[in-house]
């Protein structure tokens, strides 16, 4: 028995690699058209194009531009990277010379980050610290109460939509004579920033809340488990969960926590508890070697995404709306581009100011611990996109809304308020409820292979095929949503669907699904690989 069980293992993983020449083959094959017919449709189209601008890293060709979001940060990078060195070499200088611990921290931290603010915002810091001041007095007054949820919520969200729908308020509606203060709103928009300050608001406000409860989390029995606990290293679910101190809910700590400088205009969000415990002792998880070998990997995105921007025209081709007037191939070709451009983009932004974050002794979550094009599902997808932000949604939100017991309901919740904390747009709104309609599904499939107990050969077989093709179906699913949440907006969904679903769309479609299946199975080897390495 013990030899044929053998035998029939050593020819499964026979096949299996058969089917992996054949994947990676293909993967090969597909990714050589795409970069072919994007590149003819970005010269074919160029001289159409918005927002182009004369390129360096090839100097024949123009450089797409296009996205602001993107635009803004390359234009800043060298004052960016300057202004942080600084920052970095006075905090790390002032914790070694003077011993600080986290008071002197939060206040080194709190002068760094105001000084920066004052640059960013002017004189707009009122709003922000008085908003945040606000916010401190509720949490003291009402966190052992049963009334903390609702008043902290309720406060939060009410500025979240003032900020939006009065465009970060003007000076003059307190009176003319503070009027001139409008002269004097920095260089950044303060209320879309912000929308950060919010999300630290409010796990402020938790910690301190759970602070005065009796803990649920078993330190101890984390540790056993936890390989990173093991090595002698803090993993951030410790530093999350574990107690922090009463007295380190001070509001010199929370206001340097709600504005520290590396993290402040576009995270990774870190919760108030893993915060304050590296202000005590710095992050011990990246060594100098480790953080060095972190830039380098960022600079080698970073030149990726130059490479991108000067062969392709992906986002130009989103904001020209001529994707209108291409064939469904092409659409598809766009689409698919403009979510990679989106991906990149911001993974660079995100890990950058991560990279800073670490210099400075504070380790925030990695956003994008895994690329878009492994992603097979809904589930995977969303702990791997913004994933610092996944980990605050679960914890501030779906866990006290009910956690798994009421998932069905909760990401209808958890997806709206994400939309509402984007933007006051229909667009974003019609991307939420399009991904949580998508989520059912694969709800219920997940439930149902849960229950499902596959024994012989054939069955696994069959289990891995139809879940490959599940994956297809959450990859198709996955672009339209994201696309109507970014690109055609709601009312080009009809249009979409209508392009893909006549004579010369369905050939398409089909090729599409054929596609991401063949991803989807090759997602498969990458974790099965994964596992036999672990």
């Amino acid at each position: 028995m013990a030899i044929s069980s053998t035998m029939k293992k050593e020819k499964e993983e026979y096949w299996k690699r058969k089917e992996l020449v054949f994947l990676v083959l293909y993967a090969i094959a597909f990714y050589a058209f795409i970069v072919r017919r994007s590149l003819q449709l970005s010269l074919d189209h160029e001289s159409e194009l918005y927002a182009l601008r004369p390129g360096w890293l090839l100097p024949p060709r123009l450089n797409d531009v296009s996205d602001a979001q993107w635009r803004n940060f390359r234009a800043n990078l060298p004052i960016l990277s300057l202004v942080f060195a600084l920052f970095a070499l006075l905090a790390n200088s002032l914790r070694a010379l003077f011993s600080f611990k986290a008071k002197g921290m939060s206040f080194m931290w709190l002068l760094i980050s105001l000084a920066y603010l004052s640059y960013l915002h002017g004189a707009c810091v009122l709003f922000i610290l008085s908003i945040a001041s606000l916010n401190f007095l509720l949490v003291k007054m009402f966190a052992q109460t049963k009334y903390f949820s609702p008043v902290l919520w309720l406060f939060n969200i009410f500025f979240l939509l003032c900020n939006r729908v009065y465009e970060g308020y003007s000076f003059s509606i307190f009176g003319q004579q503070w009027a001139y203060l409008d002269n004097y709103r920095g260089t950044f928009r303060w209320h879309i920033c912000f929308n950060f300050v919010i999300l630290r608001m409010i796990s402020f406000g938790y910690d301190y809340h759970w602070a005065h409860q009796d803990p649920l989390f078993d330190q101890q029995k984390h540790i056993k488990r936890c390989h990173t606990c093991k090595s002698g290293k803090t993993c951030y679910r410790l530093l999350q969960e574990r107690s922090v101190q009463k007295e380190k809910f001070s509001f010199s700590i929370y206001l340097a926590y709600l504005v520290y400088a590396p993290v402040y205009i576009a995270g990774p969000i870190i919760s108030f508890n893993a915060f304050v415990s590296q202000l005590d002792t710095p992050q011990n998880n990246y060594t100098v070697r480790d953080m060095s070998w972190y830039g380098l990997r960022w600079l080698f995105s970073f030149s990726l995404m130059e490479l991108m921007t000067h062969l392709f025209r992906y986002n130009a081709f989103a904001i020209s709306r001529l994707w209108k007037l291409l064939s469904p191939m092409d659409i598809f070709i766009i689409g698919y581009g403009v979510l990679n451009f989106m991906w990149l983009k911001f993974s660079l932004i995100w890990r950058y100011f991560r990279f800073w974050s670490l210099i400075c002794g504070i380790e925030a979550p990695e956003n994008m611990p895994r690329c878009i094009n492994n992603c097979c599902n809904l589930e995977s997808f969303w702990k791997n996109w913004h994933a610092s932000y996944n980990k605050w949604l679960v914890r501030y939100m779906y866990i006290p809304l009910g956690g798994s017991q009421r998932k069905l309901l909760n990401i209808w919740v958890i997806f709206t308020f994400v939309a509402i904390w984007h933007d006051l747009e229909w667009k974003l709104l019609s991307w939420a409820w399009l991904t949580c309609l998508f989520f059912i599904p694969e709800m219920v499939v997940k439930s149902a292979a849960n229950t499902l107990q596959v024994e012989s050969a054939f069955g696994e077989f069959l289990f891995r095929e139809i879940s490959a093709a599940g994956g297809a179906i959450t990859i198709t699913c996955l672009m339209v949503a994201n696309l109507a949440g970014y690109v055609i907006g709601p009312s080009g969904i009809n249009w979409l669907f209508s392009q893909f679903l006549s004579r010369q769309g369905l050939p398409v479609m089909g090729g599409m699904f054929i596609t991401f299946y063949v991803g989807t199975k090759l997602m498969f080897h990458i974790d099965d690989a994964k596992q036999r390495k672990h």
